[in-house]
């Protein structure tokens, strides 16, 4: 059984800023290779739970970008608390993350989609025989973002979105677009959509958003890449922002936490166009089942209803996965990682990263799931 210790509130308060600054320290010399958005928080030691688990050594998981700035805030904030343990995170993209979990390279992966059942069997070597376990702790929404040179304010319907994506809409000055933008100067500009050059959990997301909410217009499958030959790309979540931040009439699509100031366009939901916000994408996974095709009783992949027309939701939301083994070959690696996803769970590890990245902290009734499944994860002695 691998050792650990609880921290007190009064420790934790204690926790000096030579050794947060120490662990911010750790996380950025662990990230600088992984070529994207690094973004560390800064500031006093964050918030960890009264009786958080720490560990000594090392733990390593890769890909998910979409939350790489929420991870780096869970590292952060578990390094400083627990002195002793190193957490490395390699925002490679969903697609690498599942497949270097699956050859054991990591002990977890960030991904944005919940690993399919075939993943699952090719993961049973790796697992010590065992199913894997897909946990929702990463909730945000996905915005659509454009550069229009004197527009700051833009509605889009879906099945307008899917026109310009599927590049059947080309200009911005097109009837369809002006028919919902009544007062916006737009400018008979070629429009230049911006897709993901890798595979992307965010991408497979936006094209499941497209496919059930303007099945009419978007008759592509939902992808992790990027269907027909783009017209412009990028790596990662930050190269598409920086794509689109410097071409004017671009539109492409990011995770909330990377906009860094773009703008949004509003969404059409039913009779209304809806801002984007952590609330409204909480409200669409509130309202969303469990898969019907999850593997065991503590895998809590999400159906979500990407189409609903409720009032206030916002329906282009991503839901990003820890998964993990429900047993590990290794008990010290089981451990690890039950103690580091306790935190990321914890009502402290959610506040910390909402307040980074405007990410929606999970509700109690699915935390108090979450801790279960995570409690249920083993490994051999």
């Amino acid at each position: 059984m691998l050792p650990s210790k609880k921290r007190s509130r009064a420790h934790r308060r204690g926790v000096h800023q030579g050794a947060a600054a120490a662990a911010l320290a750790g996380l950025l010399l662990a990230t600088t290779a992984c070529g994207s958005d690094n973004a560390v928080p800064q500031g006093a030691a964050p918030e960890v739970p009264d009786d958080l688990e720490c560990f000594s050594g090392n733990l390593a998981g890769s890909g998910s970008s979409a939350q790489e700035n929420a991870m780096a805030t869970w590292i952060a904030g578990y390094q400083a608390a627990c002195e002793d343990a190193q957490i490395y995170y390699d925002s490679i993209g969903s697609g690498g993350g599942r497949s270097q979990f699956i050859d054991g390279s990591v002990a977890f992966a960030g991904t944005d989609t919940a690993m399919e059942p075939e993943e699952n069997e090719e993961a049973l070597e790796r697992c010590d025989g065992s199913d894997t376990v897909n946990l929702p702790a990463y909730i945000v929404a996905v915005g659509v973002v454009f550069n229009i040179e004197g527009v700051d304010d833009l509605n889009l319907r879906p099945d307008t979105i899917a026109k310009i994506f599927d590049q059947e809409i080309t200009h911005w000055d097109d009837p369809e677009i002006v028919a919902d933008n009544p007062d916006a100067d737009l400018p008979n500009l070629e429009i230049t959509q911006v897709s993901r050059a890798d595979e992307s959990g965010t991408t497979e997301n936006f094209t499941h958003y497209l496919s059930e909410a303007a099945p009419d217009a978007w008759e592509h499958e939902p992808s992790g890449q990027w269907p027909g030959e783009p017209q412009e790309s990028a790596q990662g979540n930050s190269g598409v922002a920086d794509t689109v931040s410097r071409a004017d009439g671009s539109i492409g699509y990011l995770e909330m936490s990377h906009l860094h100031g773009l703008d949004t366009a509003s969404i059409g939901v039913g009779d209304e166009f809806v801002d984007i916000s952590p609330e409204g994408a909480a409200q669409v996974v509130g309202d969303s089942p469990r898969r019907e095709d999850n593997a065991n009783e503590y895998d809590l992949g999400l159906e979500l209803d990407y189409g609903t027309t409720e009032q206030g939701a916002y329906p282009i939301v991503l839901v990003s996965y820890e998964t993990a083994c429900l047993e590990y070959p290794d008990q010290q690696e089981a451990e690890q990682v039950k103690a580091f996803l306790q935190y990321v769970v914890s009502e402290e590890g959610q506040q910390e990263a909402s307040e980074e990245t405007d990410s929606s902290p999970v509700n109690d009734a699915l935390r108090e799931d979450l801790m279960e499944s995570i409690g249920a994860i083993s490994g051999q002695s």
